[in-house]
């Protein structure tokens, strides 16, 4: 059974009242959210509660899900838009990221570069190198996080991560552009303060 007649048996158990359909639903999705929700919010229990306010709000507006999206993007929109609405009761946004500058103007650019394809393959497995990479993720602005998350960690094409967060295919390829610009910056100067200087 393919994932899109999984999550059609799944709908349809759920609006027919079937409360083992609702923890298969959970089970299935949970752990996906649960990623999004902690990169967003970057605390376990406000990840939780934005995970278990998810799956409440799906299953009360269940039967107006229309079924254009997949579940799992309807989901992860609902999730989305819980964490927003918590981080934006935390602290108001500072600068929107579509009044940010343009990559062109340099402002996005690596200040540093360093050649990580002369990195030793043990060098790119280390933890410490795992733990680096997840802090700049955390570090990146919301919107560039979400876009980022979805993308390249989740697995969801550009069109899944438009239709989950609202905004165009467009803008989701450049705030992804934007997000791996950051991360390449942030990575770029790791390498190149902590990995000794012995390649000249």
């Amino acid at each position: 059974m393919s994932e899109k007649s999984r999550d059609a048996d799944l709908l349809a158990r759920i609006r027919a009242g079937d409360k083992s359909a609702c923890e298969d639903c959970v089970q299935r999705h949970a752990p996906g959210i649960y990623r999004l929700a902690l990169r967003l919010m970057r605390n376990e229990a406000e990840a939780e509660d934005v995970m278990q306010e998810t799956f409440l709000n799906a299953f009360k507006a269940i039967d107006r899900f229309d079924g254009r999206s997949e579940l799992l993007t309807w989901l992860y929109r609902i999730a989305y838009n819980a964490a927003m609405a918590r981080l934006r009761r935390r602290q108001p946004e500072s600068i929107s990221v579509e009044d940010a500058a343009d990559p062109q103007d340099g402002s996005l650019v690596p200040k540093e570069l360093f050649d990580w394809s002369s990195l030793p393959e043990r060098e790119l497995e280390k933890a410490e190198l795992r733990a680096e990479m997840e802090k700049a993720v955390l570090d990146l602005p919301e919107k560039l996080r979400a876009v980022f998350v979805m993308r390249e960690m989740e697995d969801l094409s550009t069109e899944a991560v438009a239709e989950a967060l609202g905004i165009k295919s467009d803008l989701v390829k450049t705030r992804l552009h934007r997000a791996r610009l950051g991360l390449r910056e942030r990575l770029s100067t790791y390498f190149a303060h902590e990995m000794p200087k012995n390649r000249e």
